[in-house]
């Protein structure tokens, strides 16, 4: 492991500085994911600063309704929040389903947000990544992996992202608070925080070095209430999703008046179906409307044979998780 220096410095502004002035450093909370990225080689920062002495752990309800939750507030915290149990199920539920208790009592809500693929190609240094090592090819294209994304994928790189929490965040429009070197914050939807890989896929996000994220939002939504994160992966636990929904409705009698869905485990960002929330408002409540609101969503997929069972799942997923909330009381 390469040596490197440890701060922890007492201000948000100190730590952006820190962090801005040196390309070489990096932010570091609970450290779940970085951790594992250190000991494989995978990055070798020259410096850590360390954010978890910063008063960036609160979670307060805004004098509007909606919700903001402090960045290095723990994922356990979060997911037992009574305000956000009872208000934002989908985002308690997301939590629970993306680790560990004992990764979760670490794991903070920015660190979350913004961990990097789990890839198998990306966690092994000898293998071809874009994303690691920018032009050196992407072998799971070229091996035609079954983890591959089928939506937003190049030609450079076609790894899912892995947070739960971020697709349910995407769902229920929350918005990230992120502070620069010049105490300036800027306000990002979540849904417009990650890149598509292009011909760029090292870029993840659209922060700039040194930005720091303080705090996520989440805004006024009564039918957040009405809402249900499932994940479908290869165990029943501490695994990563195949395939995820995030899905919030509002209903009027036996009709969906407005739905929110977002998919995990499809793209190589959390991805937000709004041609599918488009196909469900005003529609009666059936799965025949709900199988067609899935398809509609997925016209522009593009699979091979090792991964086209992505389909078929996440269009059973989003009908069976929209009829269960439909049928609740």
């Amino acid at each position: 492991m390469k040596p490197f220096r440890y701060e922890r410095p007492a201000t948000v502004r100190e730590a952006v500085a820190l962090v801005a002035g040196d390309p070489g450093a990096v932010f570091v909370a609970g450290g779940t994911n970085l951790f594992d990225h250190l000991k494989l080689g995978i990055v070798r920062p020259c410096l850590l600063v360390d954010v978890t002495g910063l008063p960036l752990s609160g979670v307060e309800v805004l004098p509007d309704g909606g919700i903001r939750m402090g960045a290095t507030v723990r994922n356990a915290d979060l997911a037992a929040h009574p305000e956000v149990r009872e208000r934002y199920p989908v985002v308690s539920q997301a939590l629970l389903a993306g680790a560990s208790p004992q990764l979760r009592n670490m794991a903070t809500l920015a660190g979350n947000l913004l961990q990097r693929t789990r890839c198998p190609y990306f966690l092994n240094p000898d293998t071809r990544c874009n994303k690691r090592r920018p032009g050196s090819g992407c072998a799971a294209v070229e091996e035609h992996s079954e983890h591959t994304a089928v939506l937003g994928a190049s030609e450079s790189c076609a790894a899912v992202h892995p947070s739960d929490l971020a697709v349910a965040l995407c769902a229920v429009d929350a918005t990230v608070c992120v502070q620069d070197g010049t105490g300036t914050t800027r306000r990002i939807p979540v849904t417009s925080l990650y890149r598509l890989p292009g011909h760029r896929p090292e870029l993840d996000t659209v922060l700039e070095h040194g930005e720091l994220i303080t705090a996520v939002e989440l805004p006024a939504l009564p039918m957040a209430a009405r809402s249900r994160y499932r994940k479908v992966g290869d165990r029943a636990s501490f695994s990563f999703a195949l395939v995820s929904v995030a899905v919030a409705v509002d209903l009027d009698g036996d009709r969906v008046r407005d739905a929110r869905i977002a998919f995990g485990g499809l793209a190589t960002t959390p991805w937000r179906a709004r041609r599918a929330e488009a196909v469900l408002r005003g529609a009666p409540a059936t799965a025949d409307r709900f199988a067609a609101a899935a398809i509609e969503e997925l016209a522009t997929a593009r699979t091979v044979r090792a991964n086209a069972y992505k389909v078929p799942l996440v269009c059973d997923t989003l009908v069976a998780t929209l009829r269960d909330l439909c049928e609740e009381g």
